[in-house]
């Protein structure tokens, strides 16, 4: 039985003026806090690369937000939105979906719902008809139609919807937002909030790496709403977690597997999914044919002592070799909280979190009771906080 863990000692004060409400014009501009040998150091994210150890492994989420708001404007003049949340047919696999062509089912976060009785929602923009019908209410099931059906989903909700910015960020949506809450480099779509910590990345940055031999690598995790499900348990252990797909590649692994090579999550998500697949090699050495699926207790609920790194990570290659793959798709729920031992991740690129989050609570389990430290000296030397805000480099 695990002591509680009070959600009030992961939080702290958060003056409103200090959430960052616009990205910066220049994304490489914004301040980078530094955690290193338990000692601070102030600089510029366009610095990165000096205080990076020599010879690590970069790893970016290199997952897409997609257009997830859909408004839609009934003939009495109500507005109902639908925010895309899962998708449930003809796949749950985000990676179909947003092929599928001509129609498709997602639940949604559906905003007036009480004004939608029955009937179908129309939108048509950009020469595309797009009709929305309300399948189950209890559970926000909504079907899509769209013409011309030869568009693929991706293609309607890229002409049709809006960025999703996270709910503290009280303004409207401009057409900036559709690159500035954009990683340079993401590629999958599927995400409905970005991964904030590498929106600061510019090319400039990432070709700095070579200087100091760094490597990079992408995983994916397809960011879900359920990031900024705030934890209303007063024990933190009581919380649901929730649950986000993730693919992952051989060369992932491969990589992984090189010694002497210090590994840097870019990002909460991807330390996620890192640290994911430690665990899902944990559950292919007992079981071979093993589900990939990490719940939010399979860290805490295993035998001791714990497989070494490498013999976890041989145990999920050897699974690519008997599948012949190069990508793998899981789901992970992964809950990490203060007690949680890392297996993979030695640094952390982030940005400052929202008080009393799940987010919180896996920068104190990565540096201990030094958040609050780093957290007063962000707020005192005047940092940006949450999705837009600056960044901090931790290397406990």
């Amino acid at each position: 039985m695990r002591p509680a863990i009070s959600i009030k000692d992961f939080s702290y004060t958060l003056p409103e003026e200090r959430i960052a409400h616009f990205p910066l014009e220049k994304r490489d501009e914004s301040k980078l806090l530094v955690y290193q040998n338990k000692t601070i150091t102030h600089s510029v994210f366009k610095s990165l690369v000096d205080f990076l150890p020599n010879n690590s492994t970069l790893f970016f989420n290199n997952t897409r937000v997609i257009q997830a708001r859909l408004l839609f404007q009934k003939e009495t003049g109500a507005t109902i939105e639908l925010f895309l949340l899962q998708p449930e047919h003809p796949s749950k696999l985000l990676v179909e979906i947003m092929r599928a062509e001509g129609t498709c089912q997602w639940q949604c976060a559906i905003g007036n719902l009480k004004r939608w009785k029955d009937g179908v929602l129309v939108k048509k923009v950009g020469g595309v008809e797009i009709q929305a019908s309300l399948i189950d209410r209890d559970k926000g099931l909504v079907a899509f139609r769209w013409t011309p059906e030869q568009k693929s989903f991706s293609e309607i909700i890229s002409l049709a919807g809006l960025t999703p910015l996270p709910p503290y960020i009280k303004r409207d949506v401009e057409k900036t937002d559709e690159v500035r809450y954009q990683t340079i480099y993401s590629k999958a779509d599927g995400a409905v909030a970005a991964p904030t910590a590498g929106l600061h990345f510019t090319d400039k940055v990432l070709k700095s790496l070579n200087s100091k031999a760094i490597k990079t690598d992408f995983v994916t995790l397809h960011v879900s709403a359920g990031t900024f499900q705030p934890v209303k348990t007063e024990n933190a252990l009581d919380h649901t977690m929730h649950e986000e797909q993730i693919i992952i590649t051989k060369q992932n692994i491969e990589l992984l597997l090189q010694k002497d090579r210090p590994v840097i999550a870019v990002g909460t998500t991807s330390m996620r999914t890192l640290e994911s697949l430690y665990w899902f090699g944990v559950k292919l050495i007992k079981d071979p044919h093993a589900a990939f699926f990490i719940s939010q207790d399979d860290p805490y609920n295993h035998e001791h002592p714990s497989p070494d790194k490498e013999t976890a990570l041989l145990a999920v290659k050897d699974l690519f070799d008997r599948k012949a793959a190069e990508a793998i798709t899981g789901a992970t729920a992964i809950y990490i909280y203060p007690g949680y031992s890392f297996q993979i991740c030695k640094g952390l690129i982030t940005n400052f979190h929202l008080p009393g989050s799940t987010l919180m609570l896996l920068v104190a389990a990565f540096v201990g009771d030094d958040w609050k430290r780093i957290y007063e000296e962000a707020l005192n030397n005047q940092y940006r906080f949450l999705s837009y805000g600056d960044s901090s480099l931790l290397i406990p």
